[in-house]
């Protein structure tokens, strides 16, 4: 059994969604209070999230100039930096929970990337 089932096309559709999370959870949820870059931190990264995904060559990218393989690099980036940006910068209770639950749940979806089938030209 493969668990690895997250496809190019439903993490395509997943990204804008994630995108406006973490660009307006932060204030809903209060965040800032351990420090206030735990706030413009999530903002500033859905609002990178965003980008990313407008330039990204899948199916709900925008404009396509980048190819899907440097998307999830990036996407492993950012979890990675939100499982330690609480310990850098200190951020605790609320905000240290929001970052490590992202990162969880980035880190995941990455990992259960489905390559797509290698594709060889038909010769005639």
């Amino acid at each position: 059994m493969n668990l690895r089932f997250v496809t190019k096309t439903m993490h395509a559709y997943l990204d804008y969604p994630v995108a406006a999370a973490l660009i307006g959870l932060p204030f809903v949820l209060g965040l800032g209070i351990s420090n206030s870059l735990a706030l413009w931190l999530s903002v500033g990264t859905g609002i990178a999230a965003l980008l990313l995904t407008i330039l990204t060559d899948h199916k709900t990218g925008i404009i396509r100039v980048l190819p899907y393989m440097f998307h999830l690099a990036v996407d492993a980036l950012v979890g990675v930096v939100f499982v330690i940006a609480p310990f850098v910068f200190g951020f605790s209770g609320v905000d240290a929970a929001f970052y490590w639950i992202n990162a969880a749940a980035v880190l995941t979806v990455v990992s259960l990337h489905q390559p797509e089938a290698a594709t060889t030209p038909v010769v005639v």
